[in-house]
């Protein structure tokens, strides 16, 4: 059988393998894919005047031969009586020159390789240009297959160079693997950090591209409230082994202002009673959550003890704030109204409003903080004695129902949080 010549076919699978960080068996399947790729040109260009369906050089496939350093072009054709496309079909009577046993509907295997000179060198552009593209759809697959799985997880990561806004960063995906590029975005960087070359750091793998994309196909984190996690179970040993859980985590790691830093808050909960869940997170004279804030370059972190009953978990969610009472004005809602003093009001809100934003999110309630002294001066006003005109409109039987019932009521907003809180 003939064959078309590539010499240097063995080396120059390897060297490509080497350089791409793909098997040469992925390598090999891409220069199949490109050489078929071009004699689909050269047959064009033999038959100018001729129509070719997209479908129709499937029935083709190439043989590469490492040894020979060449390759050939098999067409699989059916047999049939008469045959209208020679491409597709070939004659019985000739068949049954060679093979007497051959029937109608039978497919054969023919060779089917142009001469090297008739390979010519448009062909073969085709062919470099389609191998390269063959070769980053290859990679984009591998880089798809191997991370996607760790997607969610956090790896270790090293800057290679700037591009824009953006970080690239090298990743593995474990011990021994090749490295492979990752975009850290603008948004996903933390601003405490210094990003120099070679300098290495823990992300979050937050997504893997898929289909065809320029650039890296892994969009990594620094700001992500999982690498927070990742942290927390890293440091904490009572979390790996399921004595502390991590219940809800807010994390504002890059604030809307820049005269806010970053800050996060997490609330934990225990499954043993005699375990104090934030003390556990935070360690022996802070050792632990030091550890977290060292490695997120000084991120301000907030550990919160998580309960069942929403007026104590908005309460500690506001720490460091001191919280005097809690309203849950609106369950349906989830609308709360907190009372602090005035000292505490500042520290309940927070810096721009951070402390509350962050509570809100981490408990999932609208909350609404106002000074406690001057609530109750404003409720006591509104539940104040009816006016003079007021008491003329009402019956003398209307009064008589008042004053019996006058022992009974109390202020509306206590008797308002008892009944919410009984209902939770």
């Amino acid at each position: 059988m003939s064959s078309v010549s590539l010499p240097g076919l063995q080396d120059m699978i390897e060297e490509i393998s080497t350089r791409h960080n793909l098997p040469k068996s992925s390598v090999q399947e891409a220069l199949r894919s490109a050489l078929l790729k071009g004699y689909e040109r050269f047959r064009r260009s033999q038959n100018l005047g001729q129509s070719f369906p997209e479908e129709y050089f499937d029935n083709f496939e190439v043989v590469l031969d490492t040894e020979e350093e060449g390759f050939r072009i098999l067409s699989t054709k059916t047999i049939v009586e008469e045959v209208t496309n020679s491409d597709h079909h070939i004659g019985l009577k000739e068949v049954q020159e060679v093979a007497t046993e051959a029937q109608l509907g039978d497919s054969v295997v023919l060779d089917v390789t142009p001469e090297q000179r008739d390979f010519g060198r448009m062909a073969a552009i085709q062919t470099k240009q389609v191998l390269l593209q063959k070769l980053r759809d290859q990679q984009r697959k591998l880089i798809q297959e191997e991370f996607k799985e760790l997607e969610s997880e956090v790896l270790q990561a090293r800057v290679l160079r700037f591009e824009r806004q953006s970080i690239i960063m090298a990743v593995t995906s474990g011990f021994g693997q090749s490295e492979v590029e990752a975009e850290l975005p603008k948004r996903e960087q933390l601003p405490n950090d210094n990003y120099r070359a070679n300098a290495t750091f823990k992300v979050y793998l937050k997504k893997v591209r898929e289909g065809p994309h320029r650039g890296p196909q892994l969009i990594v984190s620094r700001a992500a409230a999982g690498l927070v996690v990742y942290l927390f179970e890293n440091e904490v040993p009572e979390i790996e082994e399921e004595i502390i859980r991590i219940v809800a985590i807010a994390r504002e790691a890059n604030p809307p202002s820049r005269h806010v830093g970053p800050r996060t808050k997490i609330s934990v909960d225990t499954y043993e009673r005699d375990v104090d869940p934030v003390g556990a997170c935070i360690g022996a004279r802070g050792s632990r959550i030091q550890a977290v804030v060292n490695e997120l370059r000084g991120e301000k972190i907030d550990a919160i003890r998580w309960s069942p009953d929403p007026a104590t978990y908005i309460a500690n969610s506001l720490s460091p704030a001191h919280v005097d009472k809690v309203l849950l004005v609106n369950p349906e809602e989830r609308q709360a109204l907190v009372l602090v003093a005035e000292n505490q009001l500042s520290l309940a809100i927070g810096k721009e409003g951070q402390n509350v934003r962050l509570a809100a999110r981490l408990t999932g309630w609208k909350i609404d903080i106002k000074d406690t002294a001057k609530y109750e001066e404003s409720s006591d006003l509104t539940s104040s004695d009816l006016s003079s005109e007021e008491e003329e409109i009402i019956s003398a039987q209307e009064r008589e129902d008042l004053l019996t019932e006058e022992e009974t009521n109390v202020p509306l907003h206590e008797d308002f949080q008892e009944s919410e809180l009984e209902l939770d």
